[in-house]
């Protein structure tokens, strides 16, 4: 199920901007307006992004056409077996001017960070993220320094079956509000990029339609999204549904039904609307929900069928 347009209250300039700023994504990556819109349900909800493709169809450009239409500093980490841990988080280099260790901050301390091709980089490097997307902030040398807020990081990784990747271990996968596919283009899209100019050229055209301070605003204004009880009914059934499961080794956890509910408060948002609709729920279950459940065996369905399956068998009252 696809993620509404925004719908634009009139005099609402903040709206407005956050409406533009999707808007110029669009124009950035064509043919994929349900995938920009979910990655921005994502980012407005206060979650991490990651993106799973085989290489070419647009992760790294829409990572970085969000972060300069949401006016966010910005920082790539190119994820390769050779990275440490200490070129992510930064390292401290001894002054001798001082006498002192200096700590220098790494690519890290940035309001987007993506991490490009993450499944790349061994699981050591891998874990160097965990606790700043956990907890933002950084602990090195005994100290912790937060990082610069909003924190958002956008992961993007090749499928596993390709050379040279290294899965995600599930504790990771769950520090991931959604986990999205670009896929290829359609016809109409694929033909808009053909007939453009170079898309690192239209990234330099792009500028921010949004601040920090009124991403924080829209943050605020998502969380206060008002859900019923039978919305909360609802959530519950769906969680107990992937515990029950007989394919399912591995349910959703209560951390997993809160993501569920941040991420449809966003696209409630994102629609218009003052409270979360089932709709909104069912829009985004399959990419918070997917890469959270554990199959019961390697010859059980893929984890999207399993989640859709999920939506399609749970009653909404």
């Amino acid at each position: 199920m696809s993620v509404e347009p925004v719908r634009v209250e009139r005099h609402d300039a903040t709206q407005v901007a956050l409406r533009a700023a999707i808007e110029q994504v669009n124009q950035v990556v064509f043919g994929k307006r349900a995938q920009i819109n979910l990655a921005f349900a994502c980012l407005l909800a206060g979650g991490h992004l990651l993106i799973e493709d085989v290489p070419g169809v647009g992760k790294t450009t829409l990572a970085h056409a969000m972060a300069t239409s949401l006016g966010l500093s910005y920082q790539r980490i190119q994820f390769t077996s050779d990275l440490l841990p200490s070129d992510i988080l930064g390292v401290s280099i001894f002054d001798r001017d001082t006498g002192q260790f200096r700590f220098h901050a790494g690519p890290i301390f940035a309001q987007l960070v993506l991490a490009d091709e993450i499944n790349r980089a061994t699981p050591k490097t891998q874990s160097a993220l965990l606790e700043a997307m956990a907890e933002q902030q950084v602990t090195a040398d005994g100290e912790s320094r937060p990082l610069p807020q909003p924190f958002l990081v956008v992961a993007t990784q090749n499928p596993v079956d390709l050379a040279g990747t290294f899965p995600l271990p599930d504790s990771q996968l769950d520090r991931f509000l959604m986990r999205i596919s670009l896929g290829y283009p359609d016809a109409e899209g694929e033909r808009q990029m053909l007939a453009a100019c170079d898309r690192r050229e239209l990234l330099t055209q792009l500028g921010p339609r949004l601040d920090s301070a009124q991403l924080l605003e829209i943050r605020h204004r998502v969380a206060h999204v008002a859900t019923s009880a039978a919305l909360i009914d609802y959530v519950q059934r769906l969680l107990a549904a992937t515990r029950l499961h007989a394919q399912i080794r591995i349910g959703l956890s209560p951390r997993a039904g809160l993501a569920l509910l941040a991420a449809a408060r966003a696209v409630s948002f994102l629609g218009g609307r003052s409270h979360v609709l089932p709709e909104d729920v069912q829009a985004v279950f399959a990419a918070v929900a997917a890469h959270r459940l554990v199959p019961a065996s390697e010859a059980t369905l893929a984890r999207t069928a399993l989640a859709d399956e999920v939506v399609r068998a749970v009653r909404v009252d």
